[in-house]
């Protein structure tokens, strides 16, 4: 797939094609080159392959405003396991939905998307703020969680904390001048002063929130990720407010020998105005934010301490994120969730629904029946992919 990805922006009719294999931070500098006010809303990883990522959803600093990438796409170009290239008219209505965030290895393979452009100010402002729990973390997470998915769409502000430290990093479409009134009456807390504002143009912001203030617009077309350390990844999805007392438990976790991090994402806006059933991603009304808990490891160490501290950590949160079922995000996949078991050389439905409905909750049955449309014979098949379930004759 890394050799498809060529990128052609209309910055006329604010669309683009962009090829599976190209990374994120090509399709951005695509678009940057094209229009400096047009933009695309997806993930804060530049080194994240534009195919996966669709396929599962996709989110980043825009998404309170405009959505999640599935939410912007136009058409697409699959190949299905009868070897037909099909577009969106051929694949039909059931399948072009099914892959808009059905998760990537099921339908078959999208060789090439088409994506609706957003505009952008010529002026965004950013900020990273950290705070210890010695300076108020605790509290300011408290309130973080019930302000963040309330804010106006054209802010968002996300947390990355770790150790005893949470860092509040954010994007504000617009100058700092009239982002400082808004953090003081919504967010005052925080302490957001002058200082703090990094005004910029939204393609810089790219770097500078993932790579740091040094990195350049060019450094975004580096595709080399490091291949010198594990991870592991699992998520959580936050309907009401966490209490105080637990999130001084969290930060206790986290202050424990082998700790990873926990990234906390802020919904409302836009992504959450959206049905459940419009797209197969389906953590929208309702939601305050999404958790990342994730942690890393190096050789020689085996990553046993690592995954079992994120494992426990799992654990020690069931009570307090989502239930019935406990949400999760496909492109954060966990194959402790569950796993498929195939029966008769076809997928089980019935094995897939225990992960199945965590990811898709009520649209993971109307992904089955897309699956038995495009590939009854479950030719695309892994771990977590989709079980065909034909329609009744």
């Amino acid at each position: 797939m890394a050799n498809l990805r060529s990128v052609s922006v209309d910055p006329t009719a604010a669309t683009a094609w962009v090829g599976s294999g190209a990374t994120l931070g090509e399709l951005y500098y695509a678009v940057s080159k094209a229009s400096k006010l047009l933009a695309f809303p997806a993930g804060l990883c530049p080194t994240v392959g534009v195919g996966g990522h669709f396929s599962g959803g996709g989110f980043g600093m825009l998404v309170r405003k405009y959505g999640t990438a599935i939410d912007n796409v136009l058409d697409a170009t699959l190949v299905d396991a009868k070897g037909r290239l099909l577009d969106k008219q051929a694949m039909g209505a059931d399948v072009f939905w099914a892959i808009r965030g059905g998760g990537g290895g099921s339908f078959g393979v999208v060789l090439s998307w088409k994506v609706k452009l957003v505009p952008v100010p010529p002026t965004v402002t950013m900020f990273i703020v950290t705070r210890s729990v010695d300076e108020g973390a605790v509290d300011m997470l408290t309130k973080w969680q019930e302000v963040a998915p309330a804010l106006p769409e054209d802010l968002f502000i996300n947390v990355v904390i770790a150790k005893q430290v949470a860092k509040f990093q954010s994007m504000y479409l617009g100058t700092c001048d009239a982002l400082l009134p808004l953090m003081e009456t919504r967010f005052p807390e925080l302490g957001l002063n002058k200082t703090h504002c990094k005004e910029m143009t939204w393609i810089q912001s790219v770097p500078y929130i993932y790579l740091g203030s040094t990195a350049t617009v060019e450094d975004i077309l580096n595709r080399k990720t490091s291949a010198s350390s594990s991870s592991k990844s699992t998520s959580d999805y936050v309907r009401q407010a966490i209490a105080k007392d637990v999130w001084a438990q969290i930060f206790a976790w986290l202050a424990k020998p082998d700790a990873g991090v926990m990234i906390v994402d802020p919904y409302g806006g836009k992504v959450s105005s959206f049905p459940e059933s419009a797209t197969p991603f389906p953590h929208r009304g309702g939601v305050l934010y999404n958790i990342q808990h994730m942690n890393f490891w190096s050789a020689p160490t085996d990553g046993s301490a690592q995954t079992k501290w994120l494992k426990d950590l799992y654990a020690f949160m069931g009570p307090h994120v989502s239930q019935n079922p406990r949400e999760a995000y496909i492109n954060y996949r966990d194959l402790d969730l569950g796993e498929n078991v195939v029966v008769g050389n076809i997928t089980s439905y019935k094995a897939a629904k225990v992960w199945g409905e965590m990811y898709f909750k009520d649209n993971f049955q109307r992904l089955a029946m897309a699956k038995g449309e495009i590939d009854p014979e479950d030719y695309f098949r892994n771990e977590q992919s989709i079980p065909p379930l034909l329609k009744s004759k």
